[in-house]
């Protein structure tokens, strides 16, 4: 009986063998049925107390769920524009609807809501739960409404805490996709009270989402708005993200076109930048980084740039544009992560107009001063500009940037052909090192130290400046002189000043050190030293047959500066006719000329005065003019002199000079060429 049941039972174990199977597959089966029928007919709203209370705890602030909680099954393609969609997008995902959620500021800040949204959505993948994933291929905003708020350089809303202990579960966000909703932001820092009202676009191949601009940033309205794409992917990280946006206040213009890879971390930014305004120092207070007072400006070139965790990288490269009427370009580079931000770069002006630089020592009109929205006017009786340097910037970064201009425009009577400056700023500490001119086909090299950081006292500038003229040659000196034409020679000099003060007019005032400059030969306009001595009857004469040059044997020069005072020590001009001298004062506080001219000629002059000129009064307007009581003695004399003897008159010098001693050339030319020093700030110069 044994032996005919074997062979039974042992028929019945392939069946025995399917059932199991089919078993276990009805089970495979059953189970995602299963789950989704409970996802479908699930009551959520059950678990919206759970949810609330470990989102809250995790975020450190007030989250709740106020309407309803569902899950339904969804393809993501649904909602997503066709140039945006995945073959993944097409595979239906349990979709998990929040409606009217809140998230409210943390301890400490104003309580009120910090964001709500009318519905919050997202899908989840199942099968990454199984992997301790929560992968999230698509995360949706609705009508969201958000307020960021920082009331000081420590407190803001939108710092999350993080967890130092590590979780097992991670958190893996594909994509974003926003619809219609408004960004608020209110910062006490940087003063700004901006709304950003952002809608969907429809029929748009780049841009899904675009968004306007309303506020008004450090007390100035700003309006604006930009386009961004539908959907911010976080997964495909090379993938760029188009964005677009312009803002303007008042004068100032920021556009931007290109697109940002890996949004989150801004892991690389190529766009195109155009800035504009009325003055560059106007942008520090959207970008942070210190700019020169200029006139109004506008700027085109490629943005590049990436933020790591503690360092910033941006390269303004190849742009272009115009200060003033003048052109300009250049790259710039700007470095964050060290004890101080870091500006560097060359920038060049094919063509500049030396007006332009004015505003850069407060030298420019009141009317530009007003559309530059400059703090002080220039008063009308002052030459000198008061208008005081913003010092208290100069601690926010570190720079070293090269400018050069090929050629200068400017009025005739200012012979400046180029110029180059190699600019330093660290510790607050600005030189110029150095600032090069061509003038007057020679060269003035100057090395100047501003020290702004604040040591010598709240927006004092402790200042030295070095200057050192080669090889000015006299006649393009003074261009509109017709005398000066038949000059030839070189001027060589040297000055050095040190001063304490906060702009051009109050460094001058304070200043002490020394002034030299030398001529050791060449020859000078004969005219120009008949006129100089009066010499009334050689004039005429020259008038009538010509000019002729004199032989220059020397001009030294010396002044001596204390307290804003320029004195003369000597001021000698040296010729084979005649022998000039210069003795006075210049008042640099004052601004106040008083000058005595003394020429003496070598020989005999017909009808010669010589009489002292004095030029005296103010910068804005000096006054040349005789000694009216020599003069007119001297004239005098000359007249009843001719009314006796008319014929011998006639034919002999009335008034003869007698012949003057030539000066100490040598001696002269070796005391100016000696180097002049400047004392310290605060310290007067010795006599």
């Amino acid at each position: 009986m044994a032996e005919s049941s074997t062979p039974a039972a042992r028929a019945s174990k392939p069946g025995h063998k399917k059932k199991i199977l089919f078993s276990l597959l009805g089970i495979l089966v059953a189970l995602p049925v299963i789950a989704v029928i409970l996802i479908a007919t699930f009551d959520w709203n059950r678990a919206r107390p759970w949810i609330n209370a470990k989102v809250s705890d995790a975020i450190d602030r007030p989250f709740a769920i106020r309407g309803d909680l569902e899950v339904e099954w969804e393809r993501p393609a649904k909602r997503m524009a066709p140039a945006a969609r995945t073959w993944r997008d097409h595979i239906p995902w349990p979709y998990l609807y929040a409606n009217d959620v809140y998230v409210g500021n943390p301890a400490g800040m104003p309580v009120r809501d910090m964001a709500n949204v009318r519905r919050f959505s997202f899908s989840v993948n199942p099968f990454a739960l199984l992997d301790r994933t929560i992968n999230i291929p698509l995360l949706s905003f609705d009508g969201p409404r958000v307020d960021l708020l920082r009331t000081d350089a420590t407190h803001n809303n939108w710092t999350f805490k993080r967890n130092q202990e590590e979780s097992r579960w991670k958190l893996d966000l594909e994509r974003v996709v926003l619809t219609d909703g408004v960004v608020h932001i209110k910062d006490a820092v940087t003063k700004a009270d901006v709304t950003a009202q952002v809608r969907t676009l429809e029929r748009d191949p780049t841009y899904g989402v675009g968004f306007t601009l309303t506020g008004t940033y450090n007390g100035a309205p700003v309006r604006g708005g930009g386009k961004a794409g539908a959907v911010l992917s976080l997964k495909q990280q090379g993938e760029p993200y188009p964005v677009q946006a312009e803002a303007r206040s008042g004068r100032t213009r920021i556009a931007l076109e290109g697109t940002v890879t890996r949004p989150a971390q801004l892991a690389a930014v190529d766009l195109k930048l155009e800035l504009a305004g009325a003055s560059m120092d106007q942008l520090y207070n959207f970008t942070g980084i210190l700019l020169p007072t200029t006139g109004p400006f506008s700027t085109s070139g490629r943005l590049t740039g990436s933020l790591g965790e503690k360092s910033s990288r941006w390269v303004y490269d190849d742009f272009k544009g115009k200060v003033g009427a003048s052109d300009i370009g250049g790259r710039l580079e700007f470095v964050t992560g060290g004890k101080r931000p870091r500006l560097s770069g060359n920038v060049r002006s094919r063509q500049l107009v030396f007006a332009d630089l004015a505003p850069l020592i407060g030298a420019d009109s009141n009317a530009a001063k007003k559309e530059r929205n400059a703090d002080t006017m220039q008063p009308s009786n002052k030459v000198l500009p008061v208008e005081e340097f913003k010092t208290e910037r100069w601690t926010v970064l570190d720079a070293d940037v090269r400018f050069a201009a090929d050629r200068i425009v400017r009025d005739k009577a200012l012979p400046i052909s180029k110029l180059s400056t190699h600019l330093i700023m660290q510790d607050g500490v600005l030189r110029l090192d150095p600032l090069e001119f061509g003038m007057a086909g020679g060269t003035v090299r100057s090395n100047i130290r501003l020290d702004g950081s604040g040591r010598e006292g709240k927006n004092a500038i402790k200042a030295t400046a070095k200057v050192a003229a080669r090889k000015i040659q006299i006649k393009q000196l003074f261009p509109q002189i017709e005398q000066m034409q038949a000059t030839v020679g070189q001027i060589n000099g040297d000055a050095q000043l040190s001063a304490t003060g906060n702009s051009v007019a109050s460094l001058l005032a304070a200043s002490n050190g020394e002034l030299k400059t030398v001529i050791n030969q060449g020859t000078v306009s004969k005219m120009l030293l008949e006129m100089m001595g009066l010499n009334v009857g050689n004039i005429i004469l020259t008038k009538l047959f010509g000019d002729k040059q004199v032989q220059l044997n020397c001009m030294a020069a010396d002044f001596a500066v204390t307290n804003g005072i320029a004195r003369t020590r000597s001021f000698v001009v040296d010729t084979e006719e005649a022998i000039i001298t210069v003795e006075g004062a210049i008042n640099l506080a004052g601004e106040q000329m008083d000058l005595r001219i003394n020429p003496q000629t070598k020989a005999l002059r017909l009808f010669s005065l010589r009489s002292p000129l004095y030029v005296r009064g103010p910068f804005k307007k000096p006054d040349v003019s005789v000694d009216k009581g020599v003069l007119a003695l001297k004239a005098g004399g000359a007249a009843a002199l001719a009314a006796a003897a008319a014929p011998v008159a006639a034919l002999l010098p009335l008034i003869n000079a007698g012949p003057g001693e030539d000066s100490d050339c040598a001696r002269l030319v070796a005391q100016a060429k000696r180097k002049p020093t400047a004392p310290p700030p605060g310290q007067t110069q010795r006599r």
